[in-house]
């Protein structure tokens, strides 16, 4: 079964500083619901990288993990595979986009 969603939230920060905080996987754990064990190769977000990471639900530890597959930093996109407990995966983008010099809009899908 497929479902597909696309969230998107108006950020109040200049595109450029979300873009920034999308490029250090290391500290995802600050803004997602997951806690980063490791990143390989560490440093700013490239493909191929992998984030091996868990979170905890229903009193239990789940792994996760992500495989970083294009970076834009033109466009200011990143896309990712992402790996679930249970056999649930996604690929996912992110976008952000300027709105003015102060916000941007964040984008999920």
């Amino acid at each position: 079964m497929t479902v597909s969603v696309c969230p998107a939230a108006l950020v109040a920060a200049p595109v450029e500083t979300v873009w920034a905080l999308l490029m250090e996987p290391e500290r995802y754990d600050e803004w997602w619901d997951a806690h980063i064990e490791r990143v390989t190769p560490p440093g700013p977000a490239t493909p191929g990288q992998v984030l091996t990471a868990w979170s905890r639900a229903l009193g239990k530890k789940w792994d996760v993990s992500l495989v970083i597959e294009m970076v834009d930093a033109e466009r200011h996109q990143l896309r990712f595979r992402s790996n679930f407990p249970l056999g649930i995966g996604g690929l996912n983008q992110l976008n952000c986009a300027s709105v003015d010099a102060s916000s941007c809009r964040v984008q999920f899908g």
